[in-house]
């Protein structure tokens, strides 16, 4: 029985931007395996979720530890974990600090989502890019690197002196990418902010330097086949079903046209392991809706039986954001 284990942009390394592709994850306990599907722009889904959300467990050097309390959790929540294993996940994490002696190089960066919404942040420097494109960062540039400390030192303190903070809430992601200056804007917002950074007075000296250079993420996420007005879908219950076109995606986002509002076109179901189910009828002129693919790990995920899309639509237009301070549902995604 396979498992969706949610949302997933590489295997892990620091691999070029040209290959990242977002995909699901699956897990299957009973053969310890793993695998993941695509979820490329043009891609038809329809799908079901089967059964009980249940708790994904621990991941540790690379494979999955199952639940031992084969805990149900709430279909809602973007978490996959109990709160048990959530325990023991922050036990030996340098996100909650408690991994101060990981002897990885870090990478300090600035991430940008929009204007104005700007963040300092730190990961392996193995890992590369994967990080930011995982938060769905529209653009960002590199800081300088160290040591895990002096890196989080160089966090907390550039953080604060330059007024920008280590997290925003997904409403107000998803809301900036509505608003998005050109690419030269964005550059120039960035550059600003590295120079700022780079003053003598504020640098830290364990850091090593990097100079500036931008990333921009937008052709990757195909940031320009997202519309101005996006609903929101809830999350998933048992038998709720699924069924559109992929549009884009943007971290853990993921944006459908949904099927059977008009038109009429062929659509395939994403069965439990990543494989095609069979044909369904579906509109390529339906509302388009972003969902946050966290809510469907810990499920299994069948063919869907029906044509439209019964998980509930939320909200409908780009979200008000959040004060910058809130923290969005499902807490902050994981790090490192």
């Amino acid at each position: 029985m396979w498992r969706c284990t949610g949302p997933r942009w590489s295997g892990g390394g620091p691999e070029p931007v040209g290959r990242f592709g977002q995909r699901l994850g699956w897990y299957c306990a009973e053969r310890a395996e793993t695998r993941t599907s695509l979820l490329p722009a043009g891609k038809t889904l329809a799908f079901a979720a089967v059964g009980e959300r249940r708790c994904l467990g621990v991941r540790r050097a690379g494979r999955w530890i199952v639940c031992p309390y084969r805990a149900v959790l709430d279909g809602a929540s973007a978490r996959d974990q109990c709160a048990r294993c959530a325990q023991l996940d922050r036990s030996r994490s340098v996100a909650a600090d408690t991994m101060a002696d990981d002897p990885r190089p870090y990478g300090v960066y600035l991430a940008y989502f929009g204007p104005g919404l700007l963040k300092v942040g730190i990961t392996a420097a193995e890992r590369g890019a994967a990080r930011l494109v995982e938060q769905g960062a529209v653009a960002y540039a590199w800081l300088g690197r160290g040591p895990l400390m002096a890196a989080r030192r160089a966090e907390a303190v550039l953080g604060s002196a330059l007024g920008v903070p280590d997290r925003f809430p997904k409403a107000a992601k998803r809301a900036a990418r509505g608003a998005l200056p050109p690419v030269a804007g964005r550059v120039a917002e960035l550059a600003q902010l590295h120079g700022r950074a780079r003053e003598p007075a504020l640098w830290p000296e364990t850091l090593e330097p990097v100079e500036f250079a931008c990333t921009d993420h937008s052709e990757l996420f195909g940031l320009d086949r997202i519309p101005g007005e996006v609903a929101e879908l809830g999350g998933m219950v048992a038998g709720a079903e699924v069924v559109g076109e992929v549009l884009a995606g943007v971290g853990s986002d993921v944006y459908l046209r949904l099927a059977g509002e008009c038109g009429a076109g062929e659509l395939e179901g994403e069965g439990a392991d990543g494989s095609d189910g069979g044909g369904r009828s579906g509109g390529a002129g339906g509302l388009v809706a972003v969902m946050d693919a966290r809510v469907l790990s810990g499920w299994v995920l069948g063919v869907a039986g029906g044509r439209v899309t019964t998980v509930p639509v939320v909200a409908k237009g780009r979200a008000a954001a959040k004060g910058v301070g809130e923290q969005e549902d499902g807490g902050q995604e994981g790090l490192f």
